[in-house]
């Protein structure tokens, strides 16, 4: 369990504390002060380790707290330890589940931590979930156990429908922020809207951009309207672009707005009013969505883009010529989601233009054309690294990279923290002279001293695992495609980075070896994923046997793993550490391989 911190300063309820004996006695109410400014969960858990003082100073006075694995910790642990949260963050299934390399069914249930954690702590206020599976059911439960709820998060979900939004709507009262990112719901109807009462005012934040159905847009805009708080607002396809200036007229005071569909035909007079509408929105900082859209119509965010930081183009058809027009207004720009059909050319000019530019990704309009429409290349992102001081972190998906490219990214750019570059076509070589791409990731981590993510592609030997063993010492999160030789690269990357704490591989040359020689290592991450590698059956139960806190999944939907040999490989690989032992809603075709370790071993910070 990873656990977050708060600014609570509400008075301590407290135990007799045993005084630590090596230390100044400090005052538990100072204590707590202090502890309230501490940012990082990983801070907090390492000062409630000072001593037994401490430890119960944190754990009376902790109000936030993040799960990063919601089978890494039962709820009774959390209730056990805490007794005042008010927020609670918990994510499921693995990351790899955003490339459909999760089956379905896996699991990620949220209903028996909604259940335990309404009933033991009534104030509770927030609940995020992050690729789980929530139900209605659930969010019933909170809507009626939950007096003072404001917050619900459900970003990458699945499992519920527009009813169980219905009765969040309908009962969470001084609810402020209902975000369902990128979830999947069974949208059933869209007159939930409607179950919001009339006196409800208290909303800051909507976002129903995943939702399928037309809303009853009478009833939205009433529900914006006398909400005078809102400040984020992103609407769905089926808000049509005529309404969007009613609509935008009800909420000036918007910072963030993600507009519905962007291509109904409008008269010249409608037109107008939707570039006034947007005008009178002074304070907009973050645009999204403009789905659909028609180019013809982007003169009308013309007057809000001066004053933009974050712009969401993710999903929008826009090409190079009218996209290049659009970011020329975008001189504050500090974050840019875009397709591809930016090209070199746009990337060329956002180097220009958008010199407070921090984060970039480019996502593939249509990755499985052997010969797009478009010209990206590493050209873009070369001009966009040397071209751009602050910028931090990039995902970038193209066809074709070199390894002078990363150089030249490398040398301009060391302060990047998060670099993911995915080379469409798997195990591709720099097309320039036809090498592995190893020097060139060898460069990024060795310039890069704050790098913490990083995803590799292309043609990459062992050579790379050595460059990122020895120099990506802040790394914590690496994902592996289609790279490496032999065991040595595996091996050199978990006994190498030092802060590791996720590490994801999918058809890779990798067998369980390097596991089982850096099986102590596994128990400082907090997951490690497999599939497609050479990971046999029987490695993976001598794991089990050698490391019992760990819990070592094998996903095969080939029938069980037992009935094959023990050097058969396995499917899929998910290795986490885990305070409960193996779990008890396995679908058929996982397999925990420690059934024997200790259903609840000794509570530690994790």
């Amino acid at each position: 369990m990873e656990l977050q911190s708060s600014k609570s300063h509400k008075p301590l309820k407290t135990t007799p504390y045993q005084q630590p004996t090596t230390t100044t006695s400090f005052p538990e109410e100072a204590l707590e002060h202090v502890l309230s400014f501490i940012e990082s969960h990983s801070d907090l858990n390492s000062v409630s380790l000072v001593c037994k003082s401490w430890y119960d100073v944190d754990r009376w006075s902790r109000r936030r707290i993040f799960i990063g694995n919601c089978y890494a910790v039962s709820p009774n642990n959390v209730l056990r330890r805490f007794k005042d949260v008010r927020s609670v963050t918990i994510k499921g299934k693995p990351h790899f589940a955003d490339f459909n390399l999760v089956p379905d069914g896996w699991g990620a249930h949220a209903f028996p931590w909604i259940s335990a954690l309404c009933h033991g702590f009534p104030l509770l206020e927030e609940f995020r979930f992050k690729r789980m599976v929530v139900t209605d059911e659930g969010l019933e439960l909170i809507a009626k156990k939950l007096k003072n709820f404001k917050v619900i998060v459900l970003s990458s979900c699945d499992g519920f429908s527009t009813n169980g939004l219905a009765s969040i709507a309908a009962n969470c009262r001084n609810l402020r922020t209902l975000d369902l990112c990128e979830s999947e719901v069974d949208d059933r109807s869209g007159n939930w809207i409607n179950d919001f009462p009339d006196s409800y005012t208290s909303l800051e934040s909507l976002n129903i951009a995943c939702l399928s159905s037309e809303l009853r847009f009478c009833s939205l805009e009433r529900l914006v309207g006398r909400c005078p708080n809102l400040k984020s607002l992103r609407v769905n396809r089926g808000v049509p672009l005529e309404k969007l200036a009613g609509l935008l007229e009800k909420v000036p005071q918007l910072t963030d707005f993600g507009t519905g569909s962007f291509v109904t035909e409008l008269s010249t007079e409608a037109h107008s009013k939707l570039a006034k509408a947007f005008s009178g929105c002074k304070g907009l900082k973050g645009l999204s969505g403009l789905y659909d859209v028609v180019a013809h119509y982007l003169p009308a965010l013309y007057p809000v883009c001066s004053g933009l930081t974050s712009l969401n183009l993710s999903y929008a058809a826009i090409h190079s010529p009218d996209l290049i027009e659009l970011l020329c207004h975008c001189p504050s720009l500090q974050r840019l989601w875009v397709l591809d059909y930016i090209e070199d050319n746009g990337l060329e000019m956002l180097a220009q233009s958008c010199k407070d530019l921090r984060e970039l990704r480019v996502f593939p309009s249509e990755p499985y054309i052997q010969e797009p429409n478009v010209c990206l290349t590493e050209h873009g992102l070369v001009s966009v690294a040397m071209g751009c001081p602050k910028l931090q972190s990039v995902l970038y998906f193209c066809r074709q990279f070199s390894n002078e490219a990363l150089f030249t990214i490398a040398k301009y750019r060391p302060n990047l923290t998060r670099f993911r570059l995915c080379i469409i076509e798997p195990q591709c070589p720099d097309y320039q002279t036809n090498e592995p791409l190893d020097d060139g990731f060898g460069a990024i981590v060795e310039n890069c001293k704050d790098l913490r993510r990083l995803s590799l592609s292309g043609l990459l030997t062992d050579r790379v695992f050595e460059y990122i063993g020895t120099h990506a010492k802040k790394l914590e999160m690496l994902s592996l495609a289609f790279a490496g030789e032999t065991d040595l690269g595996l091996h050199c990357v978990m006994s190498g980075c030092k802060n590791l704490r996720k590490l994801e591989i999918r058809d890779c040359p990798f067998s369980g070896r390097a596991l089982l020689v850096n099986a102590g290592k596994l128990e400082t991450m907090r997951s490690l994923w497999m599939s497609s590698c050479q990971v046999s059956y029987g490695e993976c139960k001598m794991l089990g046997k050698k490391m019992p806190r760990l819990n070592v999944e094998v996903m095969d939907e080939r029938g069980l793993p037992d009935s094959r040999s023990d050097d058969c490989p396995v499917e899929k690989l998910y290795i986490y550490r885990s305070l409960v032992g193996p779990r008890v809603d396995s679908p058929a075709f996982v397999w925990t391989i420690n059934e024997n370790a200790a259903s609840e071993p000794r509570i530690v910070n994790e």
